[in-house]
């Protein structure tokens, strides 16, 4: 059962702040050594190793290689209780990075450009800060987690038993998010992220000369009325009450100005909040396109992906993540209440089986020009978010392993 946050001299003195403040060094060094060393999904394995060698140096049982490079870390309380789960991310993009920084990437097309490295260092801070204050009723499991912006590691772990012995009650989680300003906490029941689903449609037709036309099936002009009637699914075949989201990110086509090309490529993704619209597009995409080419004389390869369900976070575990946001952020802007995204995560697999709660921390500073969006080669955040990140799990912990 979800406890209120309680009105305690533990969760209200500044001791708290002041001992997770000493650990901000700490917290930006694993940081820069996680980006100086970043990595592909389940190919984790330096910073895997990292992770391993902290959690060993405290002391903290761990299993390793769950689900490839995952890890699964236990740090119990000194009364028994309920189990909470707090999941990071540890993987990096196929970025080259362009910041001029004493801790930029040391690999070559690959870059931490979504705040993963902070993520882990922000749980290392908090698993390393629950072991030497173990004063809560319970369990908290830290799930470090491969591969989440491909192919996913979230539903791996789990098949692995990530939330299992022990059983899993909660779990929660976080993303440095730098559409908000620093040390702003985005929280929202229900819908936080969409569902993402991909596609790649090969439009087959047949080539011939430019000048020549009625010789051919023109596979650009086939691939071009695709285009343009799949941006017709959102306006006239979802309710307009319900947001989603068709969009083309490639075409490829052609080789030369005077050769009608012989086949299109268009590839794209979509994204909605409504899990009734499961299936849905998948099906409504595939009607448009065999609809246009069987009229011009084509012929088509869909392929189809439903990659991510709709991040979706229960209502009692996000109200006490908001309670402990609401004592903890002393940020102008505070806590957004509604915040949300079309962007993806597979944090969305932890909780369909378990209720939880993810949540967004603010992360930009734009005097320090540090607000470059995510998946950017010159993303960065401001480092005095990692401190903050600590302190929210930790509360969260004390309110929800109360005892």
């Amino acid at each position: 059962m979800v406890s209120a946050v309680p009105q305690s001299t533990s969760l209200q003195s500044d001791s708290i702040r002041l001992t997770i403040a000493s650990l901000q060094p700490q917290l930006i060094d694993w940081r820069r050594r996680l980006h100086q060393q970043p990595e592909l999904g389940f190919r984790e394995h330096q910073t895997a190793d990292f992770i391993r060698q902290k959690l060993t140096q405290w002391g903290i049982p761990h299993q390793h290689g769950v689900a490839g490079t995952g890890i699964v870390a236990i740090v119990s309380g000194h009364r028994p209780g309920p189990v909470l789960g707090i999941r990071a991310d540890m993987d990096a993009l196929p970025i080259q990075e362009l910041n001029e920084v004493p801790y930029r990437s040391q690999h070559d097309g690959v870059m931490h450009a979504c705040g993963h490295d902070g993520h882990v260092a922000i749980a290392l801070g908090t698993a390393h800060y629950l072991s030497r204050y173990p004063d809560f009723a319970g369990t908290v499991k830290f799930i470090f987690q491969p591969a989440e912006e491909g192919p996913g590691g979230a539903k791996p772990m789990i098949e692995a038993g990530a939330l299992s012995n022990p059983n899993v009650d909660a779990i929660i989680g976080l993303h440095l998010w730098n559409n908000l300003p620093l040390g702003t906490i985005g929280v929202r029941t229900g819908a936080l992220m969409a569902a993402t689903e991909l596609f790649r449609c090969r439009i087959q037709g047949k080539g011939g000369h430019g000048a020549i036309p009625h010789q051919t099936v023109d596979s650009i002009v086939v691939g071009s009325q695709v285009v343009n009637a799949l941006q017709t699914i959102v306006s006239r075949s979802v309710d307009p009450l319900k947001s989603a989201v068709v969009t083309i990110g490639q075409f490829h086509a052609g080789s030369a100005r005077n050769v009608i090309a012989d086949s299109a490529e268009i590839a794209g993704t979509v994204r909605y909040f409504d899990r009734g619209y499961d299936g849905f597009f998948s099906q409504r995409i595939e009607q448009i396109v065999a609809g246009i080419c069987q009229s011009h004389g084509a012929t088509y390869e869909l392929e189809y992906q439903a990659l991510y369900p709709p991040v979706v976070n229960d209502a009692a575990i996000t109200e006490l993540v908001r309670s402990v946001a609401l004592s903890v952020v002393e940020t102008p802007a505070g806590v957004v209440p509604e915040c949300q995204t079309m962007g993806g995560e597979d944090m969305a697999f932890f909780l369909q089986r378990v209720p939880g709660c993810y949540f967004f921390l603010g992360s930009a500073n734009a005097a320090k020009q540090l607000d470059y969006p995510h998946h950017h080669p010159r993303f960065d955040f401001d480092e005095t978010v990692l401190p903050m990140g600590v302190e929210m799990f930790v509360r969260c912990v004390e309110a929800y392993c109360a005892g």
